[in-house]
């Protein structure tokens, strides 16, 4: 096969980008797709060359295939790549980008079409030995899918066979709910995908979404490239992504692994793809494989040291793999937080308008992928994303430490975002010591919990933090007013914007948890620490449990 000299970057904002510099790194040109509505867009401003799509609604511009494939032509690119949505995983696309003598940056269209029904693909992922949720098939009527649910358990979930983004999705708890709500499930599936075939499915309660990311080439080569959490969502919405999963046992990653990739060679997967499954216990599920780049695929980039997109062209173009499943190592742990135009206040209502300011904490841990800048016109026409927040820490710990810092500082004005959602999530214990299940935003969140977030971000004029570094420190002495003994107090900065004022001692000790305090204000948390520990006890009383401790 030839190289590819020139990209038709099919896809509009952050991954269009994306993909852009991906392909200046290769040395490869690019066009990119823009409707009327993003001609003003950064990602338009930057690209190489722009390919104007006239209109503005996604059915005339990014769906529309028959002028993509003429700008393809006009431009003259060899290949054709889809970013993700819109066209990603429509198999009659890349199939008429193939007829076309063009390069179809993913999958075979076998594998787009097959992954794209679920009942499809239930079937051949079983065949190579992955767990699936117990169900039916799909093409049954009413009264088989009746008859067919009293051999499993209730309760069950119906599911639109041609469905995606939870449309088309009921729970039903028994036969007579299900018999009542069949008919409006087919209803919407055929409203949303012109399809009305549903099937059945056992409801797995409270699972967790986890998914793992696979590598193929034209030559038979597959690898994963590991696990990610993408259980932080909102009406099947994902909101926050990380790699790899934390909480999940070895053994149980590792059977996960051998699944993916079962499932990947099940169709021929040549391509980038996730495979994307529910998790209960030590019990998972194939739940549906995404047969293009994932908008979270740059946790999966931070973690392994690779450029997914690059190595997506790469074997485009016939190459294969350039390294073996042995070679892939793991690093560290990613976060990637999604920024919406939204409003969580209002139910996530989407937010329309101009952004008006944007003030970026300049973090050397923090990589942003956007088309984001003041000025940019939020329209009613496209997904609501604004923006990627990733980071990379050397554990999960430090990951979240570093995005609490970046969205101290992080503001976008002019137009409401789910930055103070995620500033709730973030310090929120039950997320940050255990993994949660798909429904925990739904049950948890409620605006009330943004009106307690606002009162704990009243920043104190006098704290200081630093995105390049360690928690600001300072070190105070204070007298007793009985005995004149001097104490050291140390008061860390912390970056959710507390101060933490505890006893030291002429060693370096640091007193027991008990005898430190902390607050939002630093002279009430002096005060505090004053007024309930350093007046009531002496040094040696402060510091006698720690000597004890480390005899």
């Amino acid at each position: 096969m030839p190289k590819i000299k020139k990209v038709l970057i099919a896809n509009r904002g952050e991954i269009a980008s994306r993909i852009q510099r991906s392909c200046d790194a290769l040395g490869i040109a690019s066009a990119v797709t823009v409707s009327d509505a993003d001609r003003s867009g950064l990602f338009a401003r930057l690209a190489q060359e722009v390919a104007p799509l006239p209109g503005s609604s996604p059915f005339d511009t990014y769906l529309n295939i028959d002028a993509i494939l003429e700008l393809a032509r006009k431009f003259k690119c060899d290949s054709i790549h889809p970013g993700y949505g819109f066209l990603s995983e429509n198999s009659e696309f890349s199939q008429r980008v193939l007829d076309a003598g063009l390069v179809f940056i993913g999958p075979n269209p076998r594998a787009i079409s097959i992954m794209g029904s679920k009942t499809e693909a239930r079937k051949i992922v079983q065949k190579h030995n992955v767990p699936v949720v117990p169900g039916t098939a799909g093409g049954l009527s009413d009264e088989e899918l009746l008859s067919a649910a009293n051999n499993l358990a209730f309760p069950l979930l119906i599911k639109a066979v041609g469905g995606g983004g939870g449309r088309g999705m009921r729970v039903v708890q028994s036969l007579e709910e299900l018999k009542s709500l069949l008919p409006r499930a087919r209803a919407e599936s055929k409203k949303n995908f012109a399809n009305e075939d549903v099937f059945l499915e056992r409801y797995i309660e409270k699972p967790r979404h986890v998914e793992v990311q696979v590598l193929g080439d034209s030559h038979g080569n597959l690898i994963h490239l590991g696990t990610r959490d993408c259980s932080t969502q909102r009406r099947h919405q994902k909101l926050i992504e990380e790699a790899p999963a934390p909480f999940l046992s070895e053994e149980v990653r590792s059977k996960i692994h051998v699944a993916a990739i079962n499932a990947a060679k099940s169709v021929g997967y040549d391509s980038a793809g996730t495979v994307e499954l529910l998790v209960k216990g030590e019990e998972f599920f194939f739940l549906e494989m995404n047969t293009r780049i994932q908008v979270e695929h740059p946790v999966t980039e931070e973690v392994t040291a690779t450029d997914l997109v690059s190595l997506q062209i790469r074997v485009a173009q016939g190459e294969k793999l350039p390294f073996q499943q042995s070679d892939v190592h793991f690093d560290g742990h990613s976060i990637e937080l999604r920024v919406y135009a939204e409003d969580p206040a209002q139910d996530f209502r989407p937010s329309l308008g101009t952004v008006t300011k944007i003030d970026r904490p300049e973090c050397e841990f923090l990589r942003e992928d956007h088309s984001l800048e003041e000025g940019t016109v939020v329209s009613p026409y496209y997904d609501a994303m604004l923006s990627k927040l990733i980071v990379k820490g050397r554990d999960r710990k430090e990951a979240l430490e570093q995005l609490r810092m970046i969205l101290s500082d992080y503001e976008i004005e002019g137009i409401e975002t789910n930055l103070n959602f995620h500033r709730w999530l973030l310090c929120l214990s039950p997320f940050v010591e255990a993994p949660v299940d798909i429904h925990f935003v739904g049950r948890e969140f409620s605006p009330a919990c943004l009106e307690q977030l606002r009162a704990l971000r009243k920043k104190d004029p006098e704290h200081r933090a630093s995105c390049a570094g360690a928690e600001y420190v300072e070190r105070l002495q204070w007298k007793r007013s009985l005995t004149s003994e001097i104490i050291e107090v140390e008061v860390v900065h912390r970056s959710d914007g507390y101060f933490l004022a505890r006893p030291i001692s002429g060693s370096g000790e640091r007193a027991s948890a008990a005898d430190c305090r902390i607050s939002n204000g630093k002279t009430a948390c002096l005060n505090a620490l004053i007024s309930e520990v350093l007046e009531k006890k002496t040094s040696n009383q402060l510091f006698a449990f720690q000597r004890r401790g480390s005899r």
